[in-house]
């Protein structure tokens, strides 16, 4: 076993037969005689590692919790599969990536349960994953997006147009045999906030405080990031499982959301689907992106996440 201690420590794990990287936090005065309720957690599209995980990571070991978050396959320090392109970050995978962590956290024997906590689209991701894998004991979304059919469909003309793009995209690259990058949020890296906003993209401010180039963990913030993603997305994030399996999800679930928020929509229809009886925990005063960062914000949703996995 290698040599662990208190905050942050870089490991990584198999999947897809390839190293997966890691940060995993440990509490303050960890000991590994002892044993921990370990998280796994799932980052929002299209982070790495340095976002949600470096926020929510320090945040749940100070309330006890191991935490373990990864950079998906291609993302960040994760390497693409040999032939393939770094940033294909395909539902799919995401969730064999998860069901892997959760495999790795099962071979530490300080682990005790094992619990998911997914944000955004890592809500989407754990949930899909919770249906099969029972090893996960409970889970917690915030600001997820399990049920995105509203939110991504609701308009289906731009839906085929994105659809259209992917295919093209696809096309292009089986056979060229290169990369084809875009920027699927419509942001890119050297945009200003005016320029975004302008653009009247949903949620453009909101958006621009974490992503955008003056945002708070935007291109040149962290390490590896890039609002720039590989073309052919749109083909798996069109495809929304977690809502069409609620009713399967069998783990206790808590669900944290800003019912102002434009995607609440993602956390209400997937409560509705529910048959477990879920906790749900709503922030009129926080929106969509406040629970990536604001220090108001992550707070309410971690202490709301720590009671849960408490009881």
């Amino acid at each position: 076993m290698m040599n662990l201690q208190a905050g942050k420590n870089s490991v990584t794990f198999k999947s897809f037969g390839v190293d997966l990287a890691g940060d995993l936090y440990l509490p303050e005065g960890f000991d590994a005689n002892k044993t921990y309720k370990a998280i796994v957690g799932t980052s929002p599209f299209p982070q790495v590692k340095g976002q949600i995980p470096a926020i929510y990571g320090p945040e749940m070991a100070k309330r006890g919790f191991i935490y373990l978050g990864f950079d998906f396959l291609g993302m960040g320090d994760s390497p693409a599969l040999p032939g393939e392109y770094m940033k294909s970050r395909y539902m799919f995978r995401l969730i064999e990536n998860t069901w892997d962590a959760v495999s790795y956290l099962g071979t530490l024997p300080f682990v005790d349960e094992i619990y998911g906590l997914g944000v955004c689209q890592g809500g989407s991701i754990l949930a899909s994953a919770a249906v099969t894998d029972h090893r996960i004991k409970k889970i917690a979304t915030v600001s997820g997006m399990m049920a995105a059919d509203a939110f991504q469909w609701g308009n289906r003309d731009i839906a085929n147009m994105m659809i259209a793009g992917a295919n093209a995209s696809k096309q292009k690259m089986y056979e060229t045999g290169e990369a084809d990058y875009v920027w699927p949020n419509v942001i890119n890296d050297t945009m200003s906030r005016e320029e975004f906003v302008a653009t009247g993209t949903p949620m453009a401010d909101d958006t621009y405080n974490f992503y955008g180039k003056d945002g708070v963990a935007g291109p040149g913030k962290v390490e590896h990031f890039t609002n720039e993603h590989i073309g052919d997305q749109a083909m798996e994030s069109l495809i929304s499982i977690a809502e069409h399996y609620a009713d399967k999800i069998i783990q206790p679930t808590l669900v944290v959301y800003g019912p102002n928020a434009a995607t609440a929509i993602c956390s209400t229809a997937f409560i509705d689907k529910l048959t477990n009886n879920p906790e749900v925990l709503a922030f009129d005063e926080f929106s969509h992106v406040d629970f990536y960062w604001k220090p108001e914000a992550v707070k309410a949703s971690t202490d709301a996440v720590a009671e849960f996995f408490n009881k």
